[in-house]
């Protein structure tokens, strides 16, 4: 039996400049953490030549062009996974459409555990660039590529996405202090919406293919933001950071209607008046966690709970996608 397992992420500034509808012509920069919540992957070897899936729901085919979801169907085959013997089962800490890069996860934890199944050492940029071929290329989702290379590189990293589809990762280089500070003072609080990424993300991909001049201004604002924040962290300057989520969360929620709604307007307000310096929605929009950097941990943690808003306790990954059972 293999069991492999990949992190799950919080974006700190540049969420969207990761698409290739924006990065191909104006480069992106992202910062994104991968967080102790995992996505685990197991893969044992049938007896019969069939293949077992289980995830939400359980597939039994004998073929690989037979299985019905995507992700695993297209996983099989780029590892050229040939005469299928597999039961492959998929768990996480925290269901999908919550805004953390489960999709990203769930690809980079499943290949992982087929290159070890088939004993293929895999660097981990071609780990990472190979979820996104299947996520990108083949499906033609309208992602980006953080969640796969976030959840394969863990820690709190820097990401530069080039026009020629190349990626530069490099740590943010920030210092214990300011780390353990960040560590304990960001809360995640989920909002009760959950959402498919695609959903948000098409009008952005769709308007930025286009050049639509608001679109276009919006993205290079929030990429200017995360080269702040980036200055903020390393500087130890976590008041900064906290006020730059609150701009960059301003400006996020110009780029689509579904972005925000009314109670997660009502829930971010009381938030700033109890405790939190500053915040935004975690991944695309539309529903997922609130994020929060605190000033006050107590009263904020109180107001939320008195809103229902249950609360998500998390440390730093610093190991990404591995193989953890082999």
């Amino acid at each position: 039996m293999i069991i492999t397992r990949s992190p799950l992420r919080i974006t700190l500034g540049g969420g969207g400049t990761d698409l290739p509808s924006y990065y191909r012509n104006h480069t992106g920069f992202l910062i994104a953490a991968a967080i102790d919540k995992y996505v685990y992957i197991t893969l044992h070897e049938t007896f019969n030549q069939e293949l077992i899936i289980k995830y939400s729901k359980m597939e039994r085919v004998k073929k690989i062009e037979e299985v019905e979801h995507p992700l695993v169907r297209e996983a099989l085959k780029l590892v050229k996974i040939e005469v299928p013997h597999l039961e492959i089962t998929s768990m996480a800490d925290i269901p999908a459409g919550t805004g953390l890069g489960s999709s990203g996860s769930f690809v980079t934890a499943l290949l992982k555990a087929l290159h070890a199944w088939k004993k293929n050492f895999i660097h981990p940029e071609e780990l990472a660039e190979q979820a996104c071929k299947i996520e990108i290329d083949i499906l033609h989702e309208p992602i980006g590529k953080q969640d796969q290379y976030i959840a394969v590189y863990g820690g709190i990293s820097c990401f530069r996405y080039l026009p020629n589809d190349k990626v530069e990762a490099f740590p943010l280089r920030i210092d214990k202090e300011t780390l353990y500070n960040l560590e304990d003072n960001l809360l995640l609080f989920f909002t009760g919406y959950s959402r498919a990424a695609s959903d948000v993300l098409k009008e952005q991909d769709k308007k930025t293919r286009i050049n639509d001049d608001d679109m276009l201004k919006n993205l290079h604002f929030i990429k200017e933001i995360a080269i702040e924040s980036q200055k903020a962290l390393e500087n130890g300057d976590l008041n900064k950071f906290a006020e730059l989520m609150n701009v960059h969360w301003e400006h996020k929620k110009k780029r689509s209607n579904l972005m925000t709604n009314e109670n997660i307007e009502k829930w971010y307000q009381i938030a700033r008046r109890n405790g939190a310096l500053g915040g935004k929605l975690i991944g695309a929009g539309g529903g997922g966690f609130l994020m929060f950097y605190a000033k006050d941990k107590i009263a904020l943690r109180h107001a939320m709970k008195e809103i229902g808003l249950e609360e998500i306790r998390f440390k730093f990954d610093f190991e990404g996608t591995k193989v953890i059972i082999q």
